[in-house]
């Protein structure tokens, strides 16, 4: 699972492990955050949203447990 950089205003960075379906998002400033139990196709969602901020806000932030790993 290799960070994957993305365009935003919001984050810097993205990972995702399908094995666990943990989603990593590294924001800007440096905070990172661990999502738990995401499916593979909103991570895939994310990926090809328009604004990867918008679809964060939307659909991620809020649905699913969450922990500030750094």
């Amino acid at each position: 699972m290799d960070w994957l950089s993305v365009n935003s205003t919001t984050m810097s960075k993205v990972k995702y492990d399908k094995d666990t379906n943990t989603l990593d998002i590294e924001f800007h400033g440096g905070r990172i955050h661990r999502f738990f139990e995401v499916p593979p196709e909103v991570f895939e969602e994310l990926m090809t949203a328009k604004s990867h901020g918008q679809f964060f806000h939307e659909q991620i932030m809020g649905k699913y447990r969450c922990v500030r790993i750094f």
